[in-house]
């Protein structure tokens, strides 16, 4: 009888531990968290699934270029702006393991890396210099990344600096490095095209204090839709190491590489730069319209007969 009785009582908890088990263990997972799949389920089997929100990775590897003081800041804001916006999460990179197709997961006995190759990306920031270590294999990777699977690359200020000795990279970006011949200074910019989302936050003119470069072949306007220059009628051409005869300073282009989509700016030489709000926005949606977010004509075009 007491047997009988100790059962009986405890056989609602029985009961109410089969009911809640299985919803425990589908509980939400907390915001931002990637999508899981279950046993047995959609995905089983398949490796991580994909995150809601577009993946960026944002590589700020100078081991064989100039250094600038303002890259991790820069890195920094990238990822906030795309945090705060809900655009966009961040992976930041240092050196360029990700920047493959390959295995990445450095599995070893007793402990395997969570480490995603550049597949699990929507789009590169890049904020490197120098020639890097790429091999062979990840240079082709970071191409076809680009031009056959339809990802975006986002190049920031030393991104031109990089490279020199690869030059398909040259062609993918758009330019090479030249000269500042002006250095840091109150640069005064035309908005060549204000219909751009990442052109939208600035006026038709403004100045930024900041260092432009002067870019080189394979800089054309027949390969890149420029979006804004300097202003040249407010420019003091009795600097030394000015190399542009034509007198054409972008400070902005944007164009298709492939499938893919490219944007540079010359911007982001100094923290001040990094931390303007208008910069802020170029930056985000430049990253946005290359992960395909929005959309744009980026039809190269001619320097304005007035712009000489």
């Amino acid at each position: 009888m007491f047997r009988f009785r100790l059962i009986h009582l405890s056989l609602p908890l029985l009961v109410a531990g089969i009911l809640i088990a299985p919803l425990l263990s589908q509980q939400t997972p907390p915001p931002g968290a990637p999508p899981q799949a279950g046993r047995g389920g959609r995905g089983a089997g398949r490796g991580p699934q994909r995150p809601a929100r577009k993946q960026l990775l944002a590589i700020g590897d100078n081991h064989t270029g100039f250094q600038h003081e303002s890259t991790s800041h820069a890195l920094a804001v990238i990822e906030r702006i795309g945090y705060e916006s809900g655009a966009y999460d961040t992976t930041i990179k240092t050196d360029t393991q990700l920047v493959t197709k390959g295995d990445v997961s450095m599995a070893t006995a007793s402990k395997r890396s969570n480490a995603h190759n550049i597949d699990w990306y929507d789009a590169v920031f890049y904020y490197g210099a120098g020639e890097d270590s790429l091999t062979d294999k990840q240079k082709a990777d970071l191409l076809a990344f680009i031009h056959d699977d339809g990802k975006g690359f986002v190049g920031a200020h030393n991104a031109l600096n990089s490279f020199y000795t690869w030059p398909e990279y040259g062609e993918m970006i758009g330019a090479y490095f030249d000269n500042h011949p002006w250095g840091t200074f109150d640069a005064p910019i035309i908005v060549e095209d204000p219909a751009f989302p990442a052109m939208k936050a600035f006026p038709r003119e403004f100045v930024l204090k900041d260092e432009i470069f002067e870019p080189k072949m394979p800089y054309s306007r027949d390969k890149v839709r420029v979006l804004a220059r300097l202003d040249v009628s407010k420019l003091d051409f009795t600097r030394e190491g000015i190399n542009r005869k034509d007198k054409d300073f972008p400070v902005a282009w944007a164009k298709m590489y492939g499938k893919g989509r490219v944007f540079y700016s010359t911007f982001g030489h100094t923290n001040e730069s990094w931390d303007n709000p208008e910069v802020q926005k170029m930056w985000l949606e430049a990253i946005k319209w290359s992960m395909g977010m929005t959309d744009a004509d980026v039809t190269p075009r001619p320097l304005p007969a007035d712009a000489k």
